[in-house]
Order: C-alpha cells, then sequence, then structure tokens
C-alpha cells in the first residue's frame, strides 16, 4: 500500500483577524478629506510639470561618444546661451545617456526646428542623437484634453456598474474612493513636480481598475454578510466583511508592489515616474478600498434588504 503524504497549504497572512477598522474610520476619512483638500490646493496653486505630450516642445535623447560620463554642467552652460527658454537637463539612465527638454518655441513648427538644430550644434560632435519628439501645442492641447476625458469617461463607467451591480450607496463610497485615488496620486506629483505625461494618465486608468477590483471584492462579502447576518450590528458586519478580505487585499497589493518596486529600481528612467505613480497608487487604492469605500456605507446608513435587493437585481438582468 502506498502512502501518499497528506500536504497543507500554506498561510502566508491570517485569516482569524478581527480588527476593529470602524473605530478608527472618523480619523481615516477625516485624514482623507484634509489630503484631499491640499492635493486640490497644489494642483491650482503650484500646478502639474507636464511633459511634452501636454505642453509642447521637443525631447531630444543623446549620448556621448566616448563612453565617458555626460558633463551636465557643461551641457546646461552651452544650451542657457542660446536664449531657448526653459530647458530641461537630466541623466538618463547610464551616465552616458542625457535628456534634454526644449519649451515650445514661439513662431510654430519653424521655430521649433531651428531651435533643435542649434541645440544639437551647440553640443557638439561629442554626442550623438537617439531620439527626437516634436510635439505641437495643437496636438498637446488635445492629448491633454483626451487625457482628461479618458480619467472621468472611467469614473462615469466604474460607478454605473457598481451602481447597477450592487445599490447606489456602493457607488458612492467606490466613487469616493476613486476620487481620493486619484486627486492624492496628482497632488503627489505637483508637490514634487515630477514629469506628468501620457504614461502618467495610463497609470491613473489602471490605478482605477485596481482600486474598483478591491473594493468590489470588499463590497461582494458585505453583500454575502448583510444577507447572513440580519442582526448583526452594521458596524461589526463592515469589520468583519473586511477582515475576511483582508487577505486577499494585502497579498494582492503586496504582489503588485514587490514587482513594481524592482521595475522602478531596475527600468530605468523612461518608466520611473510611472512605475511611482503605480506604487503610489496601489497603496492608496488598498487604503480607500478599507478606509473610505466601506465605512462610508455606514454613514450612508445602508439598509439590510440592500443584499437581497441587489441580489435581485442582477438575477433580473440575467433572465
Amino acid at each position: 500500500m502506498r502512502l501518499v503524504p497528506n500536504f497543507k497549504g500554506f498561510d502566508f497572512f491570517p485569516h482569524d483577524l478581527r480588527l476593529p477598522f470602524m473605530k478608527y474610520r472618523d480619523i481615516a476619512v477625516g485624514m482623507s478629506i484634509v489630503a484631499m483638500a491640499i492635493s486640490l490646493t497644489l494642483f491650482f496653486v503650484k500646478g502639474l510639470n507636464y511633459g511634452v505630450d501636454f505642453k509642447g516642445g521637443s525631447m531630444i535623447e543623446v549620448q556621448s561618444k566616448d563612453g565617458l560620463a555626460a558633463d551636465i554642467t557643461a551641457m546646461r552652460d552651452k544650451l542657457h546661451k542660446l536664449g531657448l527658454g526653459g530647458v530641461q537637463i537630466q541623466q538618463f539612465g547610464a551616465p552616458t545617456d542625457v535628456l534634454i527638454r526644449i519649451e515650445q518655441q514661439p513662431g510654430g513648427e519653424a521655430e521649433q526646428q531651428i531651435a533643435l538644430k542649434k541645440t544639437i550644434e551647440a553640443l557638439g560632435s561629442g554626442y550623438i542623437q537617439r531620439r527626437v519628439e516634436v510635439v505641437g501645442p495643437a496636438v498637446s492641447g488635445e492629448l491633454r484634453r483626451s487625457g482628461v476625458i479618458a480619467v472621468f469617461a472611467s469614473l462615469f463607467a466604474i460607478v454605473t456598474y457598481v451602481w447597477f451591480r450592487f445599490e447606489w450607496q456602493f457607488a458612492v463610497g467606490a466613487i469616493v474612493a476613486l476620487l481620493h485615488d486619484v486627486l492624492l496620486t496628482v497632488g503627489v506629483f505637483s508637490l514634487f513636480q515630477f514629469e506628468f505625461d501620457l504614461s502618467i494618465i495610463a497609470a491613473l486608468l489602471t490605478i482605477l481598475g485596481y482600486s474598483v477590483n478591491d473594493t468590489v471584492v470588499v463590497s461582494d462579502r458585505i453583500r454575502e454578510n448583510l444577507r447572513r447576518y440580519k442582526r448583526m450590528d452594521l458596524d461589526q458586519l463592515l469589520d468583519l466583511s473586511i477582515n475576511e478580505t483582508l487577505s486577499r487585499t494585502i497579498l494582492t497589493a503586496c504582489t503588485a508592489i514587490v514587482v513594481l518596486l524592482a521595475l522602478y529600481i531596475f527600468g530605468g528612467e523612461v518608466i520611473r515616474n510611472f512605475n511611482f505613480a503605480m506604487l503610489f497608487g496601489i497603496v492608496v487604492g488598498t487604503y480607500s478600498s478599507i478606509f473610505i469605500a466601506a465605512p462610508i456605507l455606514g454613514y450612508l446608513g445602508l439598509r439590510r434588504d440592500s443584499g437581497d435587493a441587489a441580489e435581485r437585481k442582477v438575477t433580473s438582468a440575467k433572465a
């Protein structure tokens, strides 16, 4: 008779936690409101450091020919004398690589091309061009409008889905949590003046998808427990639902953070701001699913028949 060993699975996170999240909901929501207000203030007062995608201009990536590290100070002195307005120079990946950004020149595309030619001539024969991008003001304005429309269209679609799938209280919690995630991410970019371009819009849309997925998981468990525990206090029910999904929430977030952290450290300068936005967004998205979306259900007075009503709504739609 062959014996088969009985392997037991691993528990990377305890499943019997009973953390009192609702006990601290007033503090958490208050801190989030203050953080959102600060982010809005930073956005309107300090603004964003828009990249070439959104404000127009030119971007040149160059590399030194001799293999030595690029002399950023000497390059900045040479280009400053050209009178091209705002010129940003930064090391880009390897010490030999440099990224130069030139603001939109008055006079249209012809002047922009002249500015590019002057820049390349000023750098001299010690550098070779690796990439040149030029974005006109009309295109940059259209890209900025399209980016804003994409974010708000995603928010509208998500709220519509949550409202249909659950109840209006869940939709309100979801929209507040998503606005919290977007505003805080934008606020951090405004505070540190990280470059804000199309890749950050892509990061924001990804953050929205991640955050709503986490919120839906918690909301689904709340709806199940509403049907299961008819007499349980609502705050206790919300705590129970969050704790029951906490292992999934934390492990999913940690898995994504480990990957993004590796990309942030080793992925190079091109995707660094994108990775930072994703890292920050996943952290605040996980926080908002627990401390924003769920507590709002308590503030709005979630009805005891919400779980049954949502279930009937989905069943009728399938029929």
